[in-house]
């Protein structure tokens, strides 16, 4: 089996490259290659990794011509450079490196807070201007002032714990962060209007999304408490650089430090060249150990999902680590065999999807077993389809999907149950995984059986009545079709009956149509597994 190729399209460390190579990964370093986008959109078909850091654009045009791409990884946290939607469409993964920049980022975001509290650019300015205006310099203590943390998550957390050791008060806005944790932070927990009423500094530390865009705007900057200064060191857009503008200049907001803009690179904003306005070209991960941590960190969880399927840190996709993917791998395998037992079987537009974990299987990572179910049964529609693009189809479709968990309650230690809804009527399926690590179909429609799951399969459904096993056998065999397994199940005597037969070539039409001029089955289905 070919290796992996992994193409690196933006500037990584020596260590990250041969990170891949170690891994027994073919990696191609070309530095400047993102730049080019032509260039990029010509050579992306050949690869099934994408390395990258903020130069390189993943764009849907480059997406779509990625045929062979499973994983994008991003050395850093933002993916503004990647369409996400266009990647989980396509089934590709993207992961960042969330903690690799942690503590630079909320170092700058400490620094910034000194530097414009003692207004340092300004004075270090006239000071090399050959000035010495000492008494124009006017700052501000950051002991016992208040700072409001706008989201306390991995960085916040980090800005708290420092802006602790300067002995500020600290008050943290975080519809996440519950009341023990942020005790356990020792920052008291607020509503947002609280925080801008009370806070003497505030710090942005929360992703672009539509609920945090300009979440400083015109009318909460208005709120904030007279004098404040504000540090956003996050992404660009959370504030209104406008109003923030004209609030600095009526003095109502005493100073600002930015190191991101709504637009980048920034060449004209409305804080450039303000009293009091502190400005960095998106420096908050720009240290040599943060630079390499992230570097390396996206090289590793590459090389562990195209070598193991371990992933981490995806932003369209459950984590799965490489210990659980050994663990979860014939669960997984399982929950996709009935995901495309359900699919193929169904031939009505379906409407819902139930998913009931029962025992050890419900201890599991649910959400992993969730899209491993979706894809299975998406397949009938698109076999391309896969555990990242599942769910987005399904969403996109109007499936509702729901889950359920319980204890265990029968004679396995756990199993998995899946119920496909159609406007005319409810179809499911259950199965397990034995201690040989092999998946079985357990029930269908409610009828009991115990069936190996091989790569040719025939369903059949029929009354309960005496010469099924004859004709089967007897019509598959006069058209060269050998029985590997056979398993039969039914409600009760002379009731429902339903037959699964583990086959060692295709069910030709031929067969079909013989078994179906018996009339002695309702249905009769070829189904195909990637076992």
């Amino acid at each position: 089996m070919a290796a992996p190729k992994v193409l690196i399209s933006d500037k990584l460390s020596a260590a990250a490259v041969q990170i891949f190579k170690d891994r027994g990964i073919d990696v191609d370093f070309q530095p400047d290659l993102g730049k080019d986008k032509d260039l990029l959109l010509a050579a992306i078909p050949h690869y099934d990794g994408l390395a990258i850091r903020s130069a390189t654009k993943a764009t849907q045009k480059i997406i779509e011509a990625a045929t062979n791409l499973k994983v994008i990884g991003r050395a850093g946290i933002g993916t503004d450079n990647i369409d996400k939607e266009a990647a989980s469409k396509a089934g590709i993964i993207v992961m960042n490196t969330p903690f690799g920049n942690m503590i630079t980022t909320a170092e700058h975001a400490i620094a910034m807070m000194f530097a414009v509290a003692r207004q340092i650019p300004e004075a270090s300015a006239s000071t090399h201007a050959g000035k010495w205006e000492k008494s124009k310099f006017m700052g501000v203590e950051l002991t016992g002032k208040t700072l409001g943390v706008i989201g306390a998550g991995n960085i916040g957390g980090i800005v708290c714990d420092r802006a602790r050791g300067l002995h500020m008060k600290v008050m943290a806005y975080d519809p996440f962060l519950g009341e023990e944790k942020a005790a356990e932070m020792g920052v008291k927990k607020v509503e947002l209007d609280e925080l801008l009423a009370n806070a003497d500094f505030i710090t942005l530390h929360v992703p672009f999304t539509d609920q945090t865009a300009n979440i400083l705007s015109a009318e909460n900057i208005a709120k904030t408490k007279k004098g404040v200064r504000i540090i956003n060191c996050a992404r660009g857009g959370l504030v209104d650089e406008e109003a923030l503008a004209e609030a600095l200049k009526s003095g109502h907001v005493a100073g600002a430090a930015f190191d991101v803009f709504a637009v980048e690179p920034a060449t004209n904003s409305p804080l450039f060249n303000l009293p009091n306005v502190v400005c960095t070209p998106h420096l908050g991960a720009a240290t040599t150990e943060a630079q390499e941590n992230v570097a390396l960190q996206v090289a590793e969880q590459m090389s562990d999902y195209l070598l193991t399927g371990a992933v981490s840190n995806a932003l369209n996709m459950p984590s799965v680590t490489a210990e659980e993917a050994k663990i979860m791998g014939p669960w997984i395998k399982l929950s996709g065999h009935l995901g495309n037992f359900a699919g193929q079987v169904n031939e009505e537009p379906i409407t819902a999807i139930n998913i009931l974990f029962d025992g050890e299987a419900s201890d599991m990572n649910l959400k992993a077993l969730t899209a491993a179910v979706i894809a299975g049964i998406m397949k009938k529609a698109n076999p391309d389809t896969n555990m990242v693009s599942a769910p987005v189809i399904a969403k996109e479709r109007g499936i509702q999907v729901s889950t359920t968990k319980q204890d265990q309650s029968g004679s396995y230690d756990g199993y998995v149950k899946v119920t496909v809804v159609t406007e005319k009527m409810e179809r499911s399926i259950a199965g397990t995984v034995f201690s040989d690590g092999k998946p079985r179909f357990i029930q269908i429609k409610g009828i009991n059986l115990d069936a190996e799951i091989g790569e040719h399969m025939l369903y059949t459904t029929n009354k309960d009545v005496p010469g099924i096993i004859g004709s089967l056998g007897q019509t598959l065999g006069e058209h060269n079709v050998n029985i590997a397994n056979f398993t039969l199940g039914r409600s009760a005597a002379r009731d429902q009956a339903i037959a699964l037969l583990y086959v060692d070539e295709e069910v030709t039409a031929p067969a079909l149509k013989a078994l179906a001029d018996t009339g002695l089955f309702q249905k009769i289905k070829t189904l195909k597994f990637e076992v």
